[in-house]
């Protein structure tokens, strides 16, 4: 698979972390073995893992959007970077409890394929910006 198939394939993959398109093009998108680096401990590995969170993101009702982004493909990497929006329905984050709310904040997300399909996932964000727009 090429650069722009790559490319395609982590586009499908991202419209599911947005709330849109059908959970079960997860095992179309990513390996059986995928592993995904940015899940919370806890969570288990891999495809399940990735599955569950999308589910529990509950993004059908709090959708969640690049408010600008770019995607950069060399080989089997893809990285995207941007500014993006989410709400979050209010509780503890990483010790703090937050207030519900919506919030924008940079994130990179990377990727490596196999075979036309993702194999590695991890995300970078700016969590402290999160923490500082929603802290009550």
């Amino acid at each position: 698979m090429d650069i722009e198939g790559h490319k395609a394939v982590v586009r499908e993959f991202d419209e599911l972390g947005n709330g849109i398109g059908d959970l079960d093009r997860l095992d179309e998108l990513c390996t059986p073995d995928m592993v995904n680096h940015a899940l919370a401990p806890g969570m288990p590995s891999g495809l399940e893992g990735t599955r569950q969170f999308l589910r529990r993101a509950r993004r059908d009702i709090h959708p969640a959007r690049w408010l600008e982004t770019s995607v950069v493909a060399e080989g089997d990497l893809v990285v995207q970077f941007g500014r993006r929006e989410l709400y979050w329905p209010g509780g503890p984050f990483r010790g703090v409890d937050l207030t519900a709310g919506t919030v924008a904040r940079d994130v990179a997300f990377a990727y490596r394929l196999r075979g036309g399909r993702i194999c590695e996932r991890w995300a970078v964000r700016d969590d402290l910006t999160m923490i500082q727009q929603l802290r009550a």
